[in-house]
C-alpha cells in the first residue's frame, strides 16, 4: 500500500488525481490522507468525489472513504475495463480536472472508453478551460500517443462539448472518447519560431448585446499587436445556465504549442480579461520554453510512463509541478531531474 500525504508541497486535489490515476495504471493500492488539508474547505469536494468514483468503476477498484469532505481514501485497483462512464456533477466542479484523473488510465483499456458528463463546468476558476484542454494539452499529449489496437484514427482523445457550463451554475454536458493507446517518449527542447496566434473568445448568449466576446478579443489584441504576428479569431456565444465568459490565447510554434486562458469576472471589464490573458501569453513567449507553466505539471505522468527518456523545457517549475514529481516517483521506478527550466525523466 503506497502512503500519500495529501498535505505535502502544494497540498491540493492534484495529489489525489495523480495518485489515483497512477494507482489504476500500475495496480498498486494507495492510501491518500490529509486530502486538501490546507484548503479553505478541506477534504473531498463534489467533483473530486465523482471523479474518484468514476475512476474506481473504470478500473474495478475497491474504494473506501468516498464521501463528501472525507480527508482520506483507500483505493485498491483491479483491471481497467469499463467501456462507458457516466458522471453527474451537481455543482460547478471542473470537468477538465476530473478528466486529468481519468484519461491516463483510460488509455490503458483494451477497448475505447466513453465518458459522459452531466453538470459541472467546462470553464471555471483554478482549472484549465475546456479550450485550453483541447488546443494545448491534447495537442501536446497527442504527440506521445500511438494506437494500441488496429485503428486508423489519429486523434486518440476526442472531446464533444454539447453544452458549456460556467461558475457558479455549472450545467455543462460533455462527452469524451478515449481510444486505447501506447505512450512514446517526448523531446521538446527547442520550440522553434512562433508562427501563429489563435484567440478563442466565448461568452453566454445573455452577454451578446454587450459584445463581451468581441471586447475580450479587443483587449487581447492591444497587447498582442507588439508581436507583429498573424492573429486568428474565434468568437462564440453559448446557451448556458448562468452568465460567464472565457478567453484563450494559443500560440502555434514550429515544434510545440502553448497557451494561456482567463475567465470573466463580475466587476472586471471584458477588455481587461483579454489583456490579462495576453500579458500572461507574452510571459510564455519570452520564457523561450516549449511548454507553458500549466502544462509543465500536467504532462509529467505521461512522460514517466512512456518507455525511454523524455525531456521538456518549461516556462516555470511551479509548485504544482514539484508536487506531481513527488507523487509520480512514489509509484514508478525512475527519477525526474530538473536543471534550470529543463525537466528530464529517466527510468531506473
Amino acid at each position: 500500500m503506497i502512503e500519500i500525504d495529501g498535505s505535502t508541497y502544494e497540498g491540493g486535489g492534484q495529489i489525489l488525481r495523480t495518485a489515483a490515476s497512477l494507482s489504476a495504471v500500475t495496480k498498486k493500492p494507495c492510501h491518500v490522507f490529509n486530502i486538501r488539508r490546507g484548503r479553505k474547505k478541506p477534504g473531498l469536494m463534489r467533483q473530486h468525489l465523482r471523479g474518484l468514483e468514476a475512476l474506481a468503476r473504470l478500473c474495478q477498484a475497491k474504494l473506501k472513504g468516498n464521501f463528501l469532505k472525507s480527508q482520506e481514501i483507500w483505493l485498491s485497483p483491479g483491471e481497467i475495463q469499463a467501456k462507458e462512464l457516466s458522471i453527474k456533477i451537481e455543482s460547478a466542479g471542473s470537468i477538465t480536472l476530473v478528466l486529468q484523473a481519468l484519461i491516463l488510465p483510460a488509455l490503458y483499456s483494451n477497448e475505447p472508453v466513453t465518458i459522459s458528463f452531466e453538470g459541472g463546468a467546462t470553464d471555471t476558476f483554478f482549472s484549465p478551460t475546456i479550450d485550453y484542454f483541447q488546443y494545448v494539452f491534447l495537442k501536446v499529449l497527442g504527440r506521445m500517443l500511438y494506437p494500441a489496437t488496429n485503428s486508423s484514427e489519429k486523434s486518440r482523445v476526442k472531446v464533444n462539448i454539447i453544452k458549456r457550463g460556467f461558475y457558479p451554475e455549472g450545467g455543462a454536458r460533455v462527452k469524451v472518447k478515449i481510444l486505447p493507446s501506447h505512450l512514446k517518449p517526448i523531446s521538446l527542447i527547442e520550440r522553434g519560431k512562433l508562427e501563429k496566434i489563435l484567440i478563442i473568445s466565448g461568452a453566454s448568449e445573455s452577454l451578446k448585446k454587450k459584445r463581451v466576446a468581441e471586447r475580450q478579443v479587443s483587449g487581447a489584441k492591444q497587447i498582442l499587436s507588439k508581436l507583429r504576428l498573424p492573429l486568428e479569431e474565434k468568437i462564440e456565444y453559448y446557451s448556458t445556465l448562468g452568465a460567464g465568459s472565457q478567453v484563450n490565447i494559443i500560440g502555434e510554434l514550429e515544434n510545440t504549442v502553448f497557451g494561456t486562458d482567463n475567465l470573466g469576472k463580475l466587476g472586471k471589464s471584458a477588455e481587461t480579461v483579454g489583456k490579462e490573458a495576453a500579458q500572461n501569453f507574452l510571459k510564455e513567449v519570452r520564457s523561450g520554453a516549449c511548454l507553458d507553466r500549466h502544462l509543465s505539471d500536467q504532462i509529467l505522468p505521461y512522460m514517466a510512463l512512456a518507455k525511454g527518456k523524455s525531456e521538456v523545457t518549461v516556462s516555470e517549475v511551479t509548485p504544482h509541478c514539484k508536487t506531481n514529481i513527488w507523487v509520480i516517483e512514489k509509484f514508478l521506478d525512475g527519477r525526474f531531474k530538473i536543471k534550470g527550466n529543463l525537466i528530464t525523466w529517466e527510468a531506473k
